[in-house]
């Protein structure tokens, strides 16, 4: 009886492989800004069109739509969410398809799309429109099951114009992962957010050094300098989107396989070992 009951208790744990339910969906939130909603292949107001395989719609893909319902994800990913621009490529779904290619990340995977283009740190304060929205979307995706697995972060391109803006970059970041673990009732919510690749203004390297010395646990840092832009300015290109969501889900999974075992299961595993030896 013994034994059974602590099979039992580490079921969960070893179940790895095989279609999980909806109800147990891993979530992701993705906010931010432009290159996060993505402007792959956009030029101008128009979008080409051309989605990578990398970026091709899964059946274990699902996207919390505007309507707050649950449908099939595919590019753009942010349409309807950043509605007043043309959205094209972004990481979500390179993400996404890479994580269930990965092996390691079996069953459903819910995205929520929350990124909007041009919009400052500031404007994602607490008491604001978009953070509330944000916070909104992330509890309806859960009123289903599951669990969030991450924040994706891409923004600060809008903070490299003004001095205050960048020099206040820092706290305001800071800030707003302590408000959404408080919101969400996720005191160790995973955030993994993106270095600039690019800016609006003259201080990018202001916000740059920023992201990389925030110190805040379970926040770690993927950095998309070097990416090539889709106008050689700003956006990143479609490809790049595909690099970076590709280094957004080996930072998830690093970040899974370093906390994959906590002290409890590693008790339960012994205690069962110990039951089986002296069967």
């Amino acid at each position: 009886m013994l034994v059974q009951l602590l099979m039992l208790l580490l079921l969960p744990a070893a179940v790895t492989g095989g279609e999980l339910p909806p109800s147990n969906k891993v979530v992701f939130i993705l906010g931010g800004q432009s290159n996060m909603a993505g402007r792959g292949g956009v030029v101008g107001s128009h979008w080409d069109g051309i989605v990578p395989p990398e970026c091709a719609p899964n059946p274990s893909i699902l996207r919390l739509s505007p309507q707050l319902r649950w449908e099939e994800a595919h590019e753009p990913l942010h349409d309807g969410i950043d509605s007043n621009r043309t959205c094209g490529v972004g990481p979500g779904m390179a993400f996404a398809n890479a994580l269930l290619r990965s092996g390691r990340a079996a069953g459903v995977l819910g995205l929520v799309p929350c990124a909007v283009g041009g919009t400052r740190m500031a404007d994602w304060a607490k008491g604001t429109d978009l953070y509330s929205d944000l916070v909104r979307r992330a509890r309806v995706a859960l009123e289903t099951g599951g669990r969030i697995g991450a924040v994706l972060w891409y923004q600060g391109e809008s903070d490299t114009v003004r001095w205050s803006d960048a020099n206040d970059y820092a706290r305001r970041m800071a800030m707003l992962v302590r408000n959404l673990r408080a919101d969400l009732a996720m005191p160790h919510l995973l955030l993994i957010q993106v270095g600039l690749a690019s800016g609006l203004g003259q201080y990018t390297e202001v916000v740059r050094e920023a992201q990389k010395g925030i110190k805040l646990r379970n926040v770690r840092f993927v950095d998309a300098k070097g990416l090539p832009l889709e106008d050689g300015h700003l956006h990143l290109s479609t490809q790049a989107q595909v690099q970076l969501g590709h280094m957004l889900a080996q930072a998830y999974l690093n970040y899974g396989h370093a906390h994959s075992q906590s002290p409890i299961s590693w008790w339960l595993q012994i205690m069962l070992a110990c039951c089986l030896i002296f069967l």
